[in-house]
Formats: structure tokens, sequence, C-alpha cells
């Protein structure tokens, strides 16, 4: 399995209303101090047809990611988690303590 598919069974099983960091992913993948490697894997997602939640995955400051290369999706992403109940604060961050995933230690698997 690649790097980037293990990322993207990882992504998978962010659950609707909850987020990950970048560095979260990596770490779950076995791929620690790399997030930005999860990051250039889910810029290769097609956004809009893909299975994969990419945008449950945001930084460790509880933000978007903002790119010039993006090419918008920064607003897609907002508007996206918006709809799974997700609220951001009026500076555009999202409370980690509240919506950060705990994936249960018991029983995770990659």
């Amino acid at each position: 399995m690649s790097k980037y598919d293990l990322i993207y069974q990882i992504v998978r099983q962010i659950p609707i209303g909850k987020v990950a960091t970048y560095g979260q992913v990596a770490e779950l993948a076995g791929l620690g101090g790399q997030a930005r490697l999860v990051g250039y894997a889910l810029y290769r997602v097609d956004l809009r047809s893909s299975d994969i939640p990419w945008q449950r995955v945001i930084n460790a400051k509880g933000e978007i990611s903002e790119s010039l290369h993006r090419q918008g999706s920064d607003y897609f992403q907002r508007s996206l988690l918006e709809a799974e109940g997700i609220q951001f604060t009026p500076t555009g961050k999202i409370d980690l303590k509240q919506y950060l995933w705990r994936p249960d230690p018991t029983t995770w698997e990659p």
C-alpha cells in the first residue's frame, strides 16, 4: 500500500462532525513528522467526487490551511464542515477541544 493510500484510508475513518490535523493523520499512518505529505496527498483528491472526506483535515491551529493553489477550495472546505455541524469562531478557527477526532486506541487499526 502506498503512503497516499494509507493516508486516504485513515482520513476515510474521520467521522462526520469531527476533524483531524495533518500531523495527527501522519502519526496515525506511521509517518510522524510528515504532516506536509498528508497535505500533498489530500491536494491530489478530486474534491467533488471522491469518497475521501478531505475537508475534515485541518492544521494544528484549528484552521483551514489557505493557499492560492487551492483555487477557492478553502471556502468550499469551510462550507462542507459547517454543513456537518462544525462551528467556526469569529476568527475562523475550529475548537479542537470540541471537534478533534480521537480514535479509540484500544480498537484503532490503520
